[in-house]
């Protein structure tokens, strides 16, 4: 795994509370890329937070975003989240805006947010007019919900990457940074109920070519830890629902400390659970451990609600979260927000061997995931029934390949076999089974020719009964590569040929042939291979 590993230190002071701030060895430049950056395709700003009512003491949490993406006379759209943790009663507004001014030079969003809601985003200033550095106004609404807060950043901002520019995704780039903490006050007005808050936020700023309407899906999560460390996390899946290595694809920033921030792809996510949504049309993941040799993470991040999810303009969850877990050996909570564009399905499957016919322990019981995903490890269990699947019993549980040699099977000769597939998340909410189309009778004397490696069954060419007396059955693969077939004696004498093996079930009469001992013999153009029967 390609792996970069960046370390910036700065004093411990905050001489970077000015305005102009560029960042030592970065791209970025403080108030500037804190507005609108006009030759980059797509931009969005983010805040999410956790708040106190000052009256009723609930616990709200809070996301807005606005995303510069011009569109059907619009330019862009304006997300909205509330929710109240002590009900889990979640509200979300999602709406078509027009900015009416969007700062290049400074944050400065004045947006009119259909259907005619105005809304602020802009950085503070004194009563002379000069702007406060990193200190900030945010005014969102809409007919049922509103917030306006004040913002205080505590830490210097923290740039992904090694300049905030990187790769992202297969084929796009993007400049980055965080503001992972800063001190909020202002009122709320929610669910009837109109009360003062404080609390913490984070914001993230995003410009350049990614799109997640169009890009490749992915987990975000911002965290903040008990220790004061905060983390920046991305894990992007491709659109084969892989999850490549490197960091395209999977990246972590930790601010440390005033001293210390890191970037890195050294980490590990193994999901742990999964949640339908009410309607089930998607299911998210909702619990992960994170693990990185990094500080010796080792944290659990769990959705403190499930039913976080934005529709508008395209679905995908977005909830606080709550993360447990140990750092450097110390334990820790903290909390957090994940964004989660990935959807997972329920697994599909496709029964390979056997599917009818006769079939024996020679070669591996055998399946296919049509529909692999690598945030969704699967195991099986193999079960077989023997009395038109009325029952099943156990032949193999949690296995983790497709394929289970049934050695010595308890079976009598001639009992038809029905199998059943069972695959399963680790948490079995994404579970699906498969059976047997039509049963296959077990027959311990089918013969298997041919071998690959380590001298298991290649072709799986069966013949049968061997000795054959009036009759000599043999089943193909339904895919191989064969094209001819000859039945000699021992001395090579033809008796049969056969241009043609497109059937993959033949029969052929040999009551005819004298008794003795006759080889078969099977043609591709890269091999050819044979076996011996007897005719009694």
């Amino acid at each position: 795994m390609f792996c970069f590993f960046f370390i910036h230190q700065t004093g411990y002071t905050q001489s970077w509370k000015v305005y102009p701030y560029n960042p030592q060895g970065s791209l970025l430049s403080f108030p500037e890329d804190e507005g609108r950056h006009e030759g980059e395709p797509i931009e969005w700003w983010y805040t999410s937070g956790h708040l106190t009512g000052g009256t009723t003491g609930n616990q709200y949490s809070f996301m807005v975003s606005y995303f510069y993406y011009p569109a059907y006379g619009y330019d862009g759209f304006r997300i909205f989240n509330l929710s109240n943790e002590n009900t889990g009663e979640f509200y979300n507004n999602t709406s078509p805006m027009t900015l009416n001014e969007l700062g290049t030079d400074s944050l400065n969003i004045n947006a009119t947010v259909y259907p005619d809601i105005e809304e602020n985003w802009k950085n503070k200033a004194d009563e002379s007019g000069h702007m406060i550095p990193f200190e900030y106004l945010l005014s969102a609404a809409s007919a049922d919900a509103s917030l306006d807060l004040e913002y205080v950043l505590l830490k210097r901002p923290l740039i992904l990457g090694d300049s905030g520019l990187f790769y992202q995704g297969s084929s796009s780039y993007t400049y980055y940074y965080s503001l992972t903490k800063s001190e909020v006050r202002g009122e709320i007005s929610f669910n009837g109920i109109t009360e003062p808050v404080t609390g913490t936020s984070w914001i993230d700023r995003q410009f350049g070519s990614f799109n997640p309407l169009t890009q490749e899906d992915y987990e975000w999560f911002c965290i903040q830890l008990s220790n004061e460390m905060d983390i920046n996390l991305w894990n992007i899946f491709s659109w084969k629902r892989e999850l490549p290595e490197g960091p395209a694809y999977r990246l972590m920033a930790v601010y440390v400390d005033e001293n210390t921030e890191i970037t890195t792809d050294n980490f590990e996510i193994d999901r742990l659970s999964y949640h339908y949504m009410p309607d089930s049309a998607r299911c998210y993941a909702q619990k992960w451990r994170l693990t990185s040799s990094v500080q010796d993470m080792d944290l659990v991040i769990t959705t403190f609600h499930h039913n976080s999810e934005v529709k508008l303009p395209f679905r995908f969850f977005e909830g606080s979260t709550l993360v447990t877990g140990t750092v450097n050996g110390i334990p820790v909570t903290g909390k957090g927000f994940a964004e989660l564009l990935h959807s997972y399905q329920k697994p599909e499957i496709e029964l390979k061997y056997p599917i009818g016919s006769f079939w024996n322990s020679n070669r591996p019981i055998s399946w296919r995931l049509q529909n692999p995903d690598d945030g969704r490890p699967l195991k099986y269990n193999l079960e077989c029934s023997t009395d038109n699947r009325q029952t099943f019993f156990k032949v193999g549980e949690a296995l983790t390949d497709t394929s289970f040699y049934w050695n010595e099977p308890d079976l009598m000769e001639g009992d038809s076999c029905w199998f059943r597939i069972t695959a399963f998340s680790i948490d079995s909410v994404l579970i699906k089974s498969v059976v047997s189309n039509s049963p296959s009778a077990y027959n311990p004397n089918l013969t298997a020719i041919g071998s690959g490696k380590e001298g298991k069954a290649k072709w799986m060419i069966k013949i049968y009964p061997n000795p054959a007396n009036e009759k000599l059955i043999i089943d193909l693969p339904e895919i191989h590569p064969f094209i001819s077939m000859q039945i000699v004696t021992d001395l090579g004498q033809i008796i049969s040929e056969m241009n043609s093996t497109e059937e993959s079930h033949m029969e052929i009469e040999t009551g005819n042939l004298p008794a003795g001992v006759y080889l078969i013999r099977f043609f591709s153009p890269e091999e050819t291979i044979s076996s011996r029967f007897l005719i009694r």
